[in-house]
């Protein structure tokens, strides 16, 4: 039976290179893939999905909240990725999961877990409770040399923790932390820049 899979880290992590790393492979083989991701995710153009590392291939699909998977012909899939999955709506994890039940396709997910107040984006959420595989894309704290865990978020180089939790961005937004980095970073946002901060 094929597996629904959740692949996720923070930011920087790699998870856009890993699926373009499989997709590839995939290709490679001879065998047929889609490409999904959310049409909210527009940051390297509405149908690019493209790694910080400059590789690149074009989605097949962007998901849309209210429109349906289950009219797409899966006929000859080997298998699906999605990119950024944590936009995603809580019924579109439910619709990915029922597909590869159905049509006996693996799907695979990546996207972050956590939002930079450290709470559950709604797809991810979805995921830890219906994936059949959750795996960890390791990556390390952008301050000292812990595994990252937390997405910190910075306006002007200093560490914020209010705002809306979907606001794309990469690096010039965004820093993968440790918890003892993210938590020193909010309780010292006035006194200390990111751009100097350092774990103590």
């Amino acid at each position: 039976m094929a597996k629904l899979y959740f692949r996720h880290g923070t930011v920087g992590s790699a998870k856009t290179l890993n699926l373009l790393a499989v997709a590839h492979n995939y290709r490679q083989q001879g065998k047929k893939i889609i490409l999904m991701k959310p049409c909210l995710d527009t940051r390297f153009g509405r149908e690019r999905i493209k790694s910080r590392a400059g590789l690149e291939m074009q989605a097949d699909l962007l998901i849309v909240d209210e429109t349906s998977l289950h009219t797409v012909d899966y006929m000859g899939i080997a298998c699906i990725l999605i990119d950024e999955v944590q936009f995603v709506s809580a019924k579109v994890i439910e619709e990915l999961r029922r597909i590869s039940l159905d049509w006996d396709i693996p799907v695979i997910c990546y996207g972050l877990r956590t939002d930079f107040k450290s709470r559950l984006f709604e797809g991810s959420l979805r995921l830890m409770e219906l994936a059949d595989s959750i795996e960890e894309v390791k990556a390390t704290c952008h301050f000292c040399n812990r595994k990252s865990i937390m997405n910190l978020k910075h306006v002007n180089g200093v560490a914020v923790h209010e705002g809306p939790s979907v606001e794309l961005g990469s690096e010039e937004k965004y820093f993968a932390a440790c918890y003892r980095c993210y938590r020193n970073a909010i309780l010292e946002q006035i006194a200390i820049p990111i751009s100097q901060y350092q774990s103590s």
